[in-house]
């Protein structure tokens, strides 16, 4: 019984959230990897604060965490180098970017080409770009007048919210909203949205890797 679990865990794609803040979006793909049979199996939290939520959320799951800041480091290749020698370290096979507040470095994403992915709290391509994180987004579809918005599940290029776009949901918006009653009905259906997205990429990736 207890091979047939560590086979089990083996099959799952390796995961590595990147978060900045409280920890929510991270939360929500772990409680859905623990609470549904995924593809994947989160095995590293990076952060680049040590006052981060996130940091515990991934203890209350058990899960190793590291504090990876680029001014801790005196040459960019050198942040990069650390970053990828410690998911080298873990075995990580996929990043999943939870509200991480700094760009990917070009190394980390030309190594996990194809399987880092992002949310964004917009239908891109509208509404992406640099700046264009948090509530400044939701300012921006109210002040242009927009009837919907939505959320978007996206893998990572070197552009800002360029990449691929795996899924998207809707999300109306109404005559009386502000930004943050926007904001607030935009992550409940991210955080619906993202842990199935990042289940059917693993899923993916793990048929490809047998």
């Amino acid at each position: 019984m207890q091979k047939k679990v560590a086979d089990e865990q083996n099959a799952k794609i390796r995961v590595a959230i990147f978060g900045s803040g409280r920890g929510t979006t991270a939360r929500a793909l772990l409680e859905y990897a623990r609470e549904f049979d995924a593809s994947y199996q989160v095995v590293l939290v990076v952060t680049n604060r040590a006052d981060a939520g996130i940091l515990g959320v991934a203890e209350s799951f058990g899960v190793s965490a590291v504090v990876l800041a680029p001014r801790d480091y005196s040459d960019p290749s050198m942040f990069s180098a650390q970053m990828l020698q410690i998911l080298e370290t873990k075995h990580v096979e996929c990043i999943a970017l939870a509200g991480y507040l700094l760009k990917v470095p070009a190394a980390v994403v030309e190594r996990f080409q194809g399987r880092i992915v992002n949310t964004h709290p917009a239908l891109l391509p509208q509404f992406g770009g640099r700046g264009m994180y948090g509530i400044h987004v939701h300012r921006a579809v109210l002040a242009a007048g927009e009837q919907c918005t939505g959320a978007t599940i996206h893998l990572v290029t070197d552009e800002y919210d360029a990449g691929p776009i795996l899924e998207q949901v809707r999300v109306a918006v109404f005559p009386h909203d502000s930004p943050e009653s926007l904001m607030a009905r935009v992550q409940t259906a991210e955080r619906w949205l993202y842990p199935r997205a990042l289940d059917r990429l693993c899923h993916q990736l793990a048929y490809s890797r047998s």
